[in-house]
């Protein structure tokens, strides 16, 4: 048909691209504990621990969200992109924003991953951080000095490298690991994303199941 699928999350330059957005919330003994009528955008302290803590370590997160260099396109603030470390019930350019629900389907929508992250990592990550991070404690932001995520995938290893959190909740190893995977997969690619998708970003998509690629593993 002359059509093929993508899980690029951004596969043509000047349109929005494509996300994950991962909502969750918390039960115990079948209530949402996310809930709370009474308490701000209608969640509770847990819920806002969470958020707190998923915006303190944002930027430190952000290679495991976003782990391709293509998934920074889509980080674009010149489109409906989810890349101002901020929380929101309505403005679509905050990385967590609060969808409308009751007490069964309260909940947050963290709108920063890209669709080609992995998954299980992603969850394991966002976990951790929301139980184990530390919570932003005060938030300064103006709407003229609100923080963004890292712009390219080199900013985010960077960061990610850096992160003393990120050795506590993945073990140092592991970082390490990981860190060496994306700077090789960066290495592929010009540090500038520039304003044309690169034949890198799509070669090394995905690279075990890419054919192009099968016969080197």
């Amino acid at each position: 048909m002359g059509h093929t699928a993508t899980f690029l999350p951004k596969p043509f330059v000047g349109i929005n691209g494509s996300g994950m957005h991962t909502n969750f919330s918390l039960a115990k003994n079948g209530k949402n504990i996310f809930y709370d009528e009474k308490g701000k955008d209608g969640l509770s302290e847990v819920a806002w621990d969470f958020i707190l803590k998923l915006l303190n370590h944002a930027s430190e997160i952000c290679l495991v969200l976003n782990s391709s260099v293509n998934a920074y396109r889509r980080l674009d603030p010149h489109f409906e992109a989810p890349n101002q470390v901020k929380v929101s019930a309505i403005d679509r350019g905050s990385m967590i924003r609060i969808p409308m629900a009751n007490e069964k389907t309260a909940r947050i929508e963290l709108r920063s991953v890209a669709p080609d992250a992995n998954p299980y990592l992603v969850l394991y990550t966002m976990l951790k951080t929301g139980f184990e991070g530390k919570r932003l404690e005060k938030d300064e932001t103006t709407p003229d000095s609100v923080p963004y995520l890292p712009g390219d995938i080199n900013e985010a290893i960077a960061l990610f490298k850096s992160s003393k959190f990120i050795a506590e909740i993945l073990g140092e190893d592991s970082k390490k690991k990981y860190a060496s995977f994306k700077q090789l997969v960066a290495d592929r690619s010009p540090k500038e994303l520039g304003t044309r998708v690169k034949a890198s970003e799509v070669l090394f998509h995905h690279e075990v199941t890419n054919q192009l690629l099968w016969n080197q593993f």
